[in-house]
């Protein structure tokens, strides 16, 4: 489990850096291994999604909150947020999540996949102080959109 925690710790630095550019960095690597060891692994249930034995992505949902979601940016687009986020989603009534105004992109997937947008906020409650948003999404209830059907056709004839 260690060795998951660090290669955690280094994947959510990577995809800061790299696709968050405009995030103040806080915290040494030592710090950000201190925090997952403390605060995210003992009371989440994390998801990781790895290519051949790498980490290239991983969630952690703390009770109804998605508290993460990072995947190694050379995988956007592939498929690795969907499935780490229908992972998330399978046993869940709803989920809240908070994620940066600036963050387009991860907005945009959020709300592709269900999420609605709760609130704006100036950013003065989180330690980057960096406007952010906050997103929720909730089950449908049984029976709503099933006239819908998704079904397979043979085209063969």
């Amino acid at each position: 489990m260690r060795t998951d925690m660090e290669a955690v710790a280094r994947l959510h630095r990577h995809v800061r850096r790299t696709c968050l550019p405009y995030l103040p960095e806080l915290h040494t690597p030592e710090e950000d291994l201190a925090f997952f060891e403390r605060h995210v692994f003992p009371p989440s249930t994390i998801w990781l999604a790895e290519d051949e034995g790498r980490l290239i992505g991983f969630a952690a949902v703390k009770q109804d909150w998605l508290d993460h979601l990072y995947v190694d940016p050379v995988w956007h687009g592939r498929g690795v947020g969907r499935a780490l986020l229908m992972a998330a989603q399978k046993d869940a009534e709803e989920l809240s999540l908070w994620t940066f105004q600036a963050n387009v992109q991860a907005r945009r997937f959020y709300e592709r996949h269900g999420f609605r947008l709760v609130e704006l906020t100036d950013g003065s409650g989180n330690e980057e102080c960096t406007p952010d948003a906050h997103y929720r999404w909730t089950r449908l209830p049984a029976g709503e959109g099933e006239d819908h059907r998704v079904h397979e056709t043979d085209t063969r004839s």
